[in-house]
């Protein structure tokens, strides 16, 4: 499965059901620059990730860290964390990703113990996979395993899915991390998110700096510090980068024209938007409209 549209919610929480009918977990590959954006934008949600790239390599930002993976190495994110992708160098990277929900990796009597304290910790919002380590490669083994019995679905294969998820969880956690849990973390890491929630509730309105950090309860200046801490950008230069993400799909409708178009994302004016979205997407709306009609990408679900 292979998800074009990336949907999120208003908090960036994603809103992708990462589950098949028995299981509440997902396992797919991801082509990166096949997304809809040409990369996989901002986003956080409640499963645990496990990503091997299986070719090319990818830049992966998770919070305020940046890390290069590559083909045959594999990360895992944090439940909650924010996190994005991005194809290094045009590699075509293609990555198996494995999603499952924290509760369902160890029994509810194991949970407390051996899962719980890994998703407060603070300071693992994600573990570097490499081959060269023996669990490290056995993790990486686990998930080619359960993608092949996803893709064979054999007698009992959720039994042995859920086997193999006992066995990624253990090895990760045999690796030594020790926790931390420091609370200022916590709390950076939630107001990042109620100024994200908030922008992606008023993007097509007029927005101000001031308006963004008071959602975040912080002052203008210490806004800012976020947004170019843990995402590399200013906060109104991310507002313009979300408005031209949310106009590709309002483009690809066959009735819709350019002008109305960025009126509905936001913009105050159609040359400011057509400037704006050929320095994002390397062409102007009306080049990328005609370009999704006649071209044989679609959309999938």
């Amino acid at each position: 499965m292979q998800i074009k549209n990336f949907m999120i919610d208003h908090s960036l929480k994603e809103l992708t059901a990462h589950r098949t009918v028995v299981l509440p977990f997902a396992c797919y590959e991801t082509t990166i620059n096949q997304n809809i954006n040409g990369y996989i934008p901002l986003h956080w949600h409640e499963e645990f990730q496990f990503v091997m790239v299986i070719k090319g390599e990818a830049i992966f930002q998770i919070n305020e860290e940046v890390v290069t993976v590559q083909k045959g190495e594999g990360l895992f994110i944090n439940a909650g964390c924010l996190h994005m992708a991005k194809d290094k160098n045009d590699s075509g990277c293609v990555y198996l990703c494995l999603n499952v929900l924290p509760s369902f990796v160890l029994s509810h009597e194991l949970y407390s113990t051996f899962v719980y304290p890994y998703i407060q910790a603070t300071n693992i919002p994600y573990i570097i996979l490499s081959a060269n380590e023996q669990w490290a490669s056995m993790i990486l083994d686990s998930m080619m395993k359960i993608s092949q019995l996803i893709k064979e679905k054999p007698s009992y294969y959720e039994i042995d899915i859920s086997v193999h998820l006992t066995c990624i969880w253990k090895n990760l956690i045999m690796n030594g991390v020790s926790l931390e849990v420091e609370q200022s973390e916590i709390v950076k890491s939630q107001r990042m998110k109620q100024m994200l929630h908030w922008i992606h509730q008023h993007y097509a309105e007029k927005i101000h700096l001031e308006d963004i950090a008071r959602a975040g309860q912080l002052s203008r200046s210490e806004c800012c510090r976020y947004f170019k801490r843990m995402l590399k950008n200013t906060p109104l230069n991310y507002v313009t980068d979300y408005r031209i993400q949310k106009s590709l799909i309002l483009l690809q409708q066959s009735d819709s024209n350019v002008t109305d178009v960025a009126y509905q994302v936001g913009f105050n004016s159609t040359s400011y938007f057509i400037d704006k979205f050929r320095n994002t997407m390397g062409m102007t709306p009306l080049a990328y409209k005609k370009y999704k009609r006649n071209g044989t990408n679609t959309l999938e679900q």
